[in-house]
């Protein structure tokens, strides 16, 4: 009995946890001796021993690093752990839950960021004019790839240039022959890849023009439409007419826009064809849905080839009239033999007719097919020089559902007849009060087709034009060469003055070619008024120009804020900038008219009593604080004042429906983020 209770002592010991392994193997020899129970030599003598049951219980373990699986479930199993790693995985799980919620929240409550055709300016290139790389005296695509440092030198994202399709150049490149090459003037196919890809290396955009109203009369259309071939028999507007002794007598009274008829007799078709420019250019017939394919192709061929947005120009004039009534006349006294010129008849059956923004909205819809990648969204531009129907150009915008340009490229400050701070305002105001809500605004002080700005206004006001472009709401466009002040070429003989050769330098031929000569003269102000020179002057329209495109970019009031109206007369326009949260405002104070003072605190009761210059058109001021109520500026000289104010303009009674905002934001401090629920 001794021996039985001996023998099952270690065993119970063992089944209790009395004897703790910690993992390691016991010794085999000593294993073996231990069960070795044959042998009577070698086993002890048995001993009755008495065993104390408290002795006999369990001891406390405890964790221990390299403990087995069996030894970390016992443990894992207790409430002090079972609560503690609770309590970790719902504090992850509601952690979780709160980050995705702040960021639903945070996307929620974010406003649209503005798209690369609203962040940048635009920066608009006719390629012949802006540097020749060849030789040959015209400027072509590969003039441009070198120049490429000088947009990023300007602070500028985008650039736009005009039409360098292959064409007979009858109207500078703008009835083309061929919409799918490239003009040879200009370059290769392969050139224009090659600028393409180095405009985008660069980070920048670029949009094209297109012109679908006509075609070159050499272009393969007109060419098989005139023998009736196949489908292209009525791709154009064709029309009997008669012609007798040389004479030809139109179905109409419609004039071209370069005047005389806009009726051409074809001796090859026998029948007249029409154009609403030269006659060179014929229009193409738009009630033709295969004409209207073909512009698509050509929207997704330019498009595929890597673009980025396309500015379609002479949209008004797709549709005419299917009746071919004569167009009324402006002076219905008139004979009407003696109407030659486009001014002389209203043009109610020529432009704008029913269906045209249908044509228009349907080139958005074939263009967004090419806007589903992630920052890849393609822009499209319209004309919209409607001068005296400001009504008839907002509608390019589109309507709230129905998408169509981005915007209609606003001349009005082109336009304007007499210089003053009152018909600023009035350009102004006109497009932003009839601007559909929501949408974004455009300016531009000059463009191929019109003259210089600086020729137009006086050189003095240069500097203070390019500040007002570039602190209104909205996508400035710049014109080449108004960066740095050019004007047109002085000379009567010159056909087209405002296209004079890009000046970069005080060189032979201003930099723009190394060959003998230039498609046009340069201008003689070329040594004082270049790039290199005036990169040198702290006090140059250049440099100015680049602190202006800095602070527009870098100070969110400029870039997306509220403008309201302070006040305007005879010779300055005053308005300012400002966000929501912010409470740092910029005042524009620009004079466009003679020498003046003004009181502005009397006009803003709320205005601190200081302000600082951040920029001025003469760069010694910038820097120095100004008395609010004794504000003196000179002739042509424009101040951009920086204050800080707990009451914002927009929100005074007083100036309610004198402010304006197209992507509304308000900042948030606390934050640093911009919101949209203020």
């Amino acid at each position: 009995m001794v021996e039985e209770e001996a023998k099952s002592l270690p065993m119970e010991l063992s089944e209790k946890g009395g004897v703790e392994n910690n993992g390691f193997v016991h010794n085999e020899a000593f294993v073996d001796k231990e069960m070795d129970t044959s042998s009577q030599e070698e086993m002890p003598k048995p001993h009755v021993v008495d065993v104390d049951p408290a002795a006999m219980e369990e001891p406390l373990l405890k964790p221990y690093a390299g403990m087995p699986k069996e030894v970390l479930l016992k443990f894992s199993s207790q409430a002090r752990y079972r609560v503690t790693r609770e309590i970790l995985f719902w504090l992850i799980i509601a952690a979780a839950v709160v980050l995705v919620c702040t960021t639903i929240a945070i996307i929620t409550l974010s406003p649209k960021c503005l798209d690369w055709w609203q962040a940048s300016p635009m920066y608009q290139i006719y390629p012949r004019s802006f540097k020749d790389s060849n030789m040959d005296g015209n400027g072509d695509l590969k003039g441009i790839q070198e120049k490429l440092d000088h947009i990023i030198y300007l602070n500028i994202k985008t650039i736009w240039i005009t039409s360098f399709y292959k064409s007979p150049l009858k109207d500078l490149g703008y009835g083309a022959e061929d919409f799918y090459d490239i003009d040879p003037m200009f370059g290769s196919m392969s050139d224009f890849e090659n600028l393409l890809a180095a405009i985008h290396d660069r980070g920048l955009k670029v949009i094209m023009d297109l012109i679908p109203n006509h075609t070159s009369d050499k272009h393969r259309w007109f060419q098989l439409s005139r023998n009736r071939t196949g489908k292209y028999t009525d791709y154009y507007i064709w029309q009997d007419c008669t012609q007798a002794a040389g004479l030809v007598t139109p179905p109409n009274n419609w004039v071209s826009v370069f005047g005389n008829s806009s009726w051409h007799f074809d001796d090859v078709r026998k029948q007249c064809y029409f154009h609403q420019f030269g006659k060179e250019q014929p229009d193409l017939n738009f009630r033709n849905l295969a004409v209207q394919q073909e512009i698509h192709d050509i929207i997704k061929f330019w498009l595929g080839k890597g673009i980025d947005g396309f500015s379609f120009s002479t949209v008004k004039f797709l549709l005419e009239a299917t009746h071919l009534r004569d167009e009324p006349q402006v002076n219905k006294s008139q004979n009407p033999e003696s109407i030659t010129a486009y001014s002389q008849l209203y043009h109610d059956y020529t432009t704008m007719q029913v269906g045209m923004h249908d044509i228009i909205r349907s080139f958005r819809q074939t263009m967004n097919q090419f806007s589903s990648e992630p920052g890849r969204y393609r822009f499209m531009g319209s004309d919209g020089d409607e001068k005296e129907d400001i009504e008839a150009t907002m509608m390019y915008y589109g309507a709230t559902f129905i998408q169509e340009a981005d915007f209609p490229f606003n001349f009005n400050l082109i336009n304007m007849k007499n210089l003053s701070g009152n018909s600023i305002f009035e350009a102004v105001n006109l497009w932003m009060k009839n601007m559909p809500a929501g949408k974004w605004p455009n300016w531009a002080v000059g463009s191929p087709n019109t003259a210089r700005i600086s020729s137009q206004i006086g050189k003095e006001y240069i500097n203070v034009m390019n500040m007002l472009l570039l602190t209104l709401p909205g996508t400035p466009v710049t014109y080449y060469g108004e960066e740095i002040g050019m004007e047109n070429i002085a000379s009567e003989n010159v056909t087209f003055p405002e296209k004079s050769p890009m000046q970069w330098n005080g060189k032979v031929n201003a930099g723009f070619t190394e060959g003998n000569s230039s498609w046009l003269p340069v201008n003689s102000d070329y040594q004082s008024v270049n790039v290199e020179i005036q990169m040198t002057w702290s006090n140059s329209t250049l440099n100015l120009y680049r602190e202006l495109t800095l602070l527009r970019n870098s100070e969110l009031p400029i870039h997306r804020g509220w403008m309201c109206y302070i006040w305007n007369d005879s010779n300055v326009f005053v308005y300012v900038r400002e966000l929501d949260g912010l409470d740092r405002v910029f005042m524009m104070v620009l004079n466009f008219g003679q020498e003046s003072t003004i009181d502005l605190k009397a006009i803003v009761p709320n205005l601190p009593s200081e302000a600082i210059i951040r920029l001025s058109t003469n760069f010694s001021n910038a820097g120095k604080a100004v008395n609010t109520e004794l504000i003196k500026t000179e002739k042509g000289e424009g101040l951009v004042l920086e204050y800080k104010t707990a009451k914002p303009v927009h929100t005074m009674e007083a100036f309610q429906g004198k402010c304006f905002v197209a992507e509304k934001a308000c900042y948030s401090s606390a934050f640093n983020l911009l919101y949209v629920n203020c």
